[in-house]
């Protein structure tokens, strides 16, 4: 028994304590293990780029790239040469030359006596180059009032200008100049086939030449939009100006200025923008195929031959009942059409009987509601020496008359 406790003591004891010292090394071996991989790892700063690299689909790949030795990094610099030439680029190079800056001269009288100054500048276009002599298309207003006109080609050369002719009621005017100077000539293209949402690209002089030749890309917004025009600036509109909308950036001083295509070719002229602080991105110009006949026209003989009544008009509207009922002696279902004020003598309304405060509701079979209804149908419809069927109110009952359009304006 003594020997199997002795035994026991020296045989089993030892490989106890070896048991428990081989456990605590391989304690200590993986702790120190562990803290050799924490320790191993890198700290990334912002700074740092991980050797991945993200592909477009945004899935993570493992590059072959390895770090470079900072002591041994080489840089080296790469040129790249990007070709951006795009079907932009080539119709503005193609029209850009065309649009000219339209310096408005105006006399003023001061202290020293009566001198000549700026009175504004807008945009115009080169449309044609014949006999020595160039034309270009602009907006009457922004040759309005002027004593002298100069165009500013696009490498800042100035040459004095002649007025043709300008139109009032479609915002248009003709200049000629020596053609030496001109280069580049505009092509017009075809107003009728464009498409809402086709691009269109805006070339002119916003807020003055500073910015002369300025290009604003944008797309067709809307075809064939009427918008009020007070002519006369009494608060009434008088005229309906029918005009192409482009989101395009139009400003002060790109008025004249050409809308073109994506082929380069001039597919409108722009003329105005509304500019309201609650609308953006609403810019105006006039169809070329709509403005081609009256550039034509003023161009040739200074004036746009339209066909007239020879009438003072007023919109029944713009009267009151009281006169409605009374003076014109309307019916009363009938508060609509154009009152005559006064019948110029001897004019084709003379002629055709008609008289003054009859009331015109219908030219050919379309109802005339108002002034800017005639007007209307009367520019864009008719022509001179045309006949026209006219239905009127006269003492209360409807009757009927042909005119036969004179050749003055309104």
């Amino acid at each position: 028994m003594g020997y199997y406790d002795q035994d026991y003591q020296s045989r089993y004891k030892p490989q106890n304590n070896r048991k428990g010292g081989f456990f605590l090394a391989s304690m200590a071996g993986a702790l120190i293990g562990a803290l050799l991989v924490v320790f191993s790892i890198p700290v990334l700063s912002k700074f740092d780029v991980l050797p991945y690299k993200i592909e477009p689909n945004n899935q993570t790949a493992v590059t072959d790239e390895e770090p470079a030795d900072s002591e041994e990094e080489n840089t080296t610099r790469k040129n790249v040469s990007l070709d951006v030439y795009t079907q932009i680029t080539e119709a503005v190079d193609k029209a850009g030359d065309a649009v000219v800056g339209i310096i408005n001269i105006q006399e003023s009288t001061g202290f020293w006596g009566q001198t000549q100054e700026s009175g504004g500048t807008g945009s115009g276009v080169v449309y044609k180059k014949e006999g020595g002599k160039a034309y270009i298309v602009t907006n009457h207003h922004v040759v309005a009032d002027a004593s002298g006109l100069e165009v500013s080609l696009s490498d800042g050369t100035k040459i004095p200008a002649k007025l043709l002719g300008s139109d009032i009621w479609t915002d248009l005017a003709v200049l000629e100049v020596p053609a030496d100077e001109i280069k580049v000539v505009a092509e017009f293209g075809n107003s009728d086939k464009l498409k809402p949402g086709e691009p269109v690209i805006a070339i002119g002089n916003p807020l003055g030449l500073t910015f002369s030749g300025s290009v604003t890309q944008g797309i067709i917004s809307g075809l064939e939009r009427a918008i009020p025009v007070d002519i006369n600036q009494d608060g009434t509109p008088d005229w309906q100006a029918e005009v192409l909308q482009t989101d395009a950036a139009i400003n002060p001083g790109n008025s004249g200025g050409a809308l073109i295509n994506i082929e380069g070719q001039v597919i409108g002229i722009n003329s105005m923008k509304i500019a309201q602080s609650a609308v953006e991105g609403i810019g105006l110009s006039i169809p070329i195929n709509y403005a081609a006949p009256i550039i034509d026209d003023l161009e040739k003989t200074g004036d746009v031959k339209r066909p007239f009544m020879g009438v003072e008009l007023a919109s029944v509207h713009e009267i009151s009942s009281h006169h409605q009922q009374n003076t014109l002696k309307l019916p009363k279902e009938i508060n609509y059409g154009v009152a005559i004020r006064a019948v110029q003598p001897n004019s084709p309304s003379a002629e055709a009987g008609l008289r003054e405060y009859d009331v015109i509701v219908e030219m050919d079979g379309e109802e005339i509601r108002d002034v800017v209804d005639l007007r209307k149908h009367l520019y864009n419809k008719k022509k001179v020496g045309d006949d026209m069927q006219v239905k009127y109110y006269r003492n209360g009952q409807l009757e009927e008359t042909t005119i036969r359009l004179g050749g003055e304006s309104l």
